[in-house]
């Protein structure tokens, strides 16, 4: 059966693992979804066996917990505390290493993995085309983002399910994946039937895809899948008016919300370190204990830590108010003077993860309210 890019077709639940064996011949290293630590991470693996396979999740403000289904999909979890961030703008990077004398710096020749990231949402798409305008776009890039970037597959999973910090319909983020993946997948399990409607969106996609057991979708698992996407995305755990945001929070840049606030927040970094497109670090220099060479490293940061606006002088936001304002204001805001785009995807992850609850939408809400009521 002869395919075209875009045209759906349906994989069978047994016919699944032939995913896992035509990426690995091509010589991808498939990263998806596992159980580790109470919680639904993303690691490397091995076969198809270590899936989530039956679990779901439960969120909401500072809580997270895993449940089992009575049913066995696979995709029913929403997103955990990892993003693809970990992999592409990984947390700790050696840039190069030098001898005593600085006479010669070696970067790093080893290639990157070359990844298929399985089991990518549509707010987790739009995070990395955000970042893709970070790493990528201006005059200078980002050489070790951009070769991971060359040579990643994605296989994308339509949500079917909302959690309950979700709120990207609010984002035009999801749940529905648009563009920017190899294959999209959307799974249907309702009794008997345990099927995917599958696409490809690449030419690489596609040869992949063409290699599955495949059979033509009929109209009716058509409507089903789309069905389900629809419905999550009228379920959705948060809402959030973006309307004249940006606008907004630059108004408010001395509303009393932002002292309220700040007596809640930790300053833990949390939400900076779970969020797909938070990018700020910070570059250490570290020596041998005998001297005889110096390495350059670059880990992640976060514009919660006092030292992160450190200047001569001191700190530009020594106070916590003016750390989650900047944060809040640049996310929702002067993201949007930046690279066009607003930082926020919706995926809720800095809800669900902050130790004290904080709601992103909330405050929004809370400031655009303080306003109306003058």
């Amino acid at each position: 059966m002869s395919l075209k890019v875009s045209e759906k077709v349906v994989v069978q639940r047994p016919h699944f693992p032939q995913l896992f064996e035509n990426l690995v011949q091509q010589g991808y290293q498939i990263v998806g979804p596992t159980v580790q630590d109470k919680a639904i991470v993303y690691a490397e693996l091995e076969s198809p066996d270590e899936l989530p396979e039956g679990w779901a999740d439960e969120q909401n403000n500072a809580f997270y917990r895993l449940k089992k289904r009575e049913d066995k999909t696979l995709f029913s979890y929403v997103v955990g505390p990892h993003s693809w961030k970990n992999l592409l703008f990984p947390s700790n990077l050696q840039m190069w290493r030098t001898d005593a004398g600085l006479t010669s710096f070696e970067e790093s020749s080893e290639p990157p993995p070359k990844y298929a990231f399985l089991g990518v949402r549509a707010c987790e798409l739009h995070a990395m085309q955000i970042q893709d305008k970070v790493f990528l776009q201006g005059s200078y890039a980002d050489s070790d983002y951009r070769k991971k970037r060359e040579n990643l597959f994605i296989v994308a999973v339509n949500c079917t399910q909302p959690g309950g910090t979700c709120f990207c319909s609010s984002m035009q983020t999801g749940p529905q994946v648009e563009s920017g993946f190899d294959i999209a997948l959307t799974e249907v399990c309702e009794g008997a039937l345990h099927y995917f409607v599958a696409e490809a969106g690449s030419e690489s996609g596609l040869k992949v895809l063409q290699q599955l057991p495949h059979e033509t979708s009929s109209p009716t698992e058509i409507e089903k899948a789309a069905s389900l996407v629809k419905q999550a995305g009228e379920q959705m755990g948060r809402t959030l008016d973006t309307e004249g945001l940006k606008e907004l929070l630059y108004r408010n840049t001395e509303n009393s919300r932002w002292e309220e606030v700040a007596n809640r927040c930790l300053t833990c970094a949390n939400c900076t370190m779970v969020c797909p497109t938070c990018f700020c670090s910070r570059v250490e220099d570290v020596t041998d204990l005998d001297g005889a060479g110096a390495e350059r490293w670059r880990k992640w940061d976060s514009c919660f830590t006092v030292e992160y606006s450190y200047i001569k002088g001191g700190a530009v936001r020594p106070s916590v108010h003016s750390r989650y304002r900047q944060w809040l204001t640049h996310k929702l805001g002067a993201w949007y003077d930046q690279f066009g785009t607003s930082g926020c995807v919706g995926c809720g992850r800095c809800i669900t993860w902050c130790p004290v609850g904080i709601d992103l939408t909330e405050e929004a809400r809370a400031i655009r309210q303080s306003e109306l009521s003058r």
